[in-house]
């Protein structure tokens, strides 16, 4: 599904982000991706959403070489992956279901698939009924759950979530890892950059530790 092979990120100041990275993430895994403050943990993230592109090595998905994507077709490459972020970027403005339905009506969907795609996951995370509801009206693990549900509505091949139980209590963090695992059934894989080393160690998946942009476990 996605593999890293001698990937190597260096900015413009010099410093090394990623050094001589390696692993492989296979399709329906669950992974954390651990390690201190600027580890390169968001970096390795960057370089999957193409958001970054990488100075040595390649990274795959699903055998496609973003390294080699044209930038016109980054957006549909993009398609495959659900981002989902610790502060959730949701619109609070629009309701759950709008949060919810954008990726779909930007991929110009039909009205009648993109309604069946968000009340089918707004069940899957648990938020049936709550569809007309602004953000600011629910939890901070219901719009956790918003955001996770907007990152799955396009149906990916990998989530990658960026501190997604950052600002939650451990009840629900272990709650919104139950929602990951759920989408980990049906084939979907997750790899989730995390310095909660509680919810890490009693989840039992896969980990991936940074250290001054080496890979030192994985």
């Amino acid at each position: 599904m996605l593999k890293f092979d001698h990937v190597s990120k260096r900015y413009s100041d010099g410093g090394d982000a990623l050094r001589d990275v390696s692993f492989h993430l296979k399709k329906g895994e669950i992974a954390f991706l651990t390690g201190h403050s600027g580890a390169g943990k968001s970096t390795l993230l960057k370089l999957v959403a193409i958001m970054e592109l990488c100075n040595q090595g390649h990274i795959l998905l699903d055998g496609q070489n973003l390294s080699k994507v044209k930038k016109k077709y980054i957006p549909f490459v993009r398609r495959d992956l659900g981002l989902i972020f610790q502060d959730n970027k949701l619109l609070n403005d629009r309701t759950v279901f709008d949060n919810v339905a954008l990726p779909l009506i930007v991929s110009g969907y039909r009205i009648q698939e993109v309604s069946r795609r968000v009340r089918a996951v707004l069940d899957k995370v648990g938020l049936s009924g709550k569809e007309k509801k602004f953000p600011l009206a629910l939890s901070g693990g219901e719009q956790q759950r918003v955001g996770i549900a907007r990152a799955f509505v396009n149906k990916p091949k990998l989530i990658l979530a960026d501190e997604p139980t950052g600002n939650l209590d451990p009840e629900l963090s272990k709650e919104i890892m139950g929602v990951f695992e759920q989408f980990q059934k049906v084939g979907v894989s997750v790899l989730i950059a995390s310095h909660d080393e509680n919810l890490v160690s009693k989840i039992g998946h896969r980990v991936l530790t940074l250290d001054h942009g080496q890979l030192v476990t994985s």
